[in-house]
């Protein structure tokens, strides 16, 4: 791919190849699945995607938090060539390869906590989960599980009953697992408490130990409680610095699971390996998975060794580990630490909420701007005082964009999530705010 400093738009997308592309695309692929922009990928480098018709466009997306090093990291390339040539595939749970158990091993230093691990490898973020809720189930034989509201882990039939950023996901699937309760996330520009931080005393955790543990969910009855340390997909809700750990004082006075969903927030997105250090938080389990191998399927759950110390045969797969994808993930840890992409996120991030917070100032759609790293939550509203989320034109900002050459990524009622790759440079950013703010503009002369 050629190298360029900016989007390059040849002819209005989606072009005619693109188009031409799509018609078949719908002819045979499950309508359940949603686009955010007409964009037939063909080419990418770095943080640049071209499509089939010769744009190029730049990507603040990373395929939802998942090309952390950038599109087609050579080291990446070179580790999956180089495996390949050797092999592809053992089964993972009836013999051994050396990348599987380098990986973990790997993912047992770097992941919070000292003390000593074990890990379970999957092909995604919800297999991840699922291997969670069986482990917690397992250890405690309890049978409940806490949640909460506007969490997103997954969409398999057990991690399904976690997911509560919209009905649609949900509606008509009535096997899903039972024994879920959901809990308000601390989201303190929309609380459903309607209290203000810090005056409110963290009253939502406050509620999970005097409404739900005394009135609900008996706590010796709990397996684990599940949670975003930030919250993605309902647009990167970051939450009071205080919060994570009361969630983890209350699950040590019941001795309940802590387990934190790190699939989004993982592997330096937040400026940090994983977000659970922002506040000092060791979970009992983790669950991994987006940015591990930069683009390839693989997942992981992470936990306490005697947690995953559990009779053989209580939980297997055939694909996981597999050895082309476990060097993948390899070449992608070491990028990230070689490259010290944690301190360019927290460099290169601050500095993109920084801009937009400035931008909020001056347009009044723009309600909120949150984030660590390069986790950046832009929520737009219709009004300020109110806070009537803006969807329509928050929509529309997205397609401005995207015809300028900036990919964005929606989140929530009226959010977007900003997640570029974690190699994108000061220069770079400069280049995406430029064209948000043209494509903002624009949206408010037409509103």
């Amino acid at each position: 791919m050629e190298k360029v400093k900016r989007p390059k738009i040849v002819v209005t997308p989606p072009g005619p190849k693109a188009r031409k592309f799509i018609e078949r695309d719908r002819a045979v692929t499950s309508t359940s699945l949603t686009r955010t922009a007409p964009l037939v990928g063909a080419e990418e480098e770095g943080v640049w995607v071209k499509d089939i018709d010769g744009n190029v466009f730049l990507d603040f997306s990373s395929g939802i938090a998942v090309t952390n090093i950038g599109h087609r990291h050579p080291k990446v390339v070179e580790a999956i060539k180089r495996q390949s040539d050797k092999l592809i595939f053992v089964n993972s749970c009836d013999f051994y390869t050396l990348p599987q158990v380098e990986l973990m091993e790997r993912l047992c230093e770097v992941t919070p906590g000292k003390f000593k691990k074990r890990v379970f490898l999957g092909n995604s973020g919800t297999e991840a989960v699922e291997a969670a809720l069986k482990i917690a189930q397992w250890n405690t034989r309890n049978y409940y599980v806490l949640a909460f509201i506007g969490g997103f882990h997954g969409r398999t039939m057990g991690s399904l009953q976690l997911t509560t950023t919209s009905v649609a996901a949900r509606r008509h699937f009535k096997g899903m697992m039972q024994g879920v309760f959901h809990v308000p996330y601390a989201y303190c520009y929309r609380c459903p408490f309607k209290q203000e931080y810090p005056e409110c005393g963290l009253w939502c955790v406050e509620y999970i130990e005097e409404t739900m543990l005394k009135k609900v969910i008996p706590p010796d009855d709990l397996a684990c409680l599940i949670v975003e340390p930030i919250q993605g997909a309902e647009g990167y809700i970051v939450p009071p610095d205080d919060y994570l750990p009361a969630l983890v004082k209350l699950c040590k006075k019941h001795n309940i699971i802590f387990v934190a969903d790190e699939v989004q927030t993982g592997f330096c997105r937040t400026g940090k390996w994983f977000a659970c250090e922002h506040w000092g938080v060791e979970p009992d389990i983790i669950t991994l998975s987006k940015a591990l191998a930069a683009g390839l399927p693989c997942g992981a759950a992470v936990s306490r060794a005697e947690l995953m110390e559990w009779d053989p045969g209580a939980h297997e797969n055939t694909l996981g580990g597999n050895p082309v994808v476990c060097e993948a993930a390899l070449a992608t840890l070491d990028v990230l630490e070689k490259e010290r992409l944690d301190q360019n996120a927290e460099r290169v991030g601050g500095y993109l909420l920084k801009r937009i917070k400035e931008l909020s100032e001056k347009h009044e759609l723009i309600g909120d701007a949150r984030g660590k790293g390069m986790m950046i939550g832009i929520e737009f509203v219709e009004d300020q005082r109110t806070k009537k989320p803006a969807t329509k034109q928050r929509n529309a900002l997205m397609n401005e964009a995207f015809k300028r050459g900036l990919v964005l990524l929606g989140a929530g009622a009226s959010s977007l999530r900003l997640a570029p790759p974690l190699v994108l440079t000061k220069e770079q950013a400069d280049v995406g705010l430029e064209i948000f703010g043209e494509a903002l503009e624009k949206v408010e002369r037409d509103i």
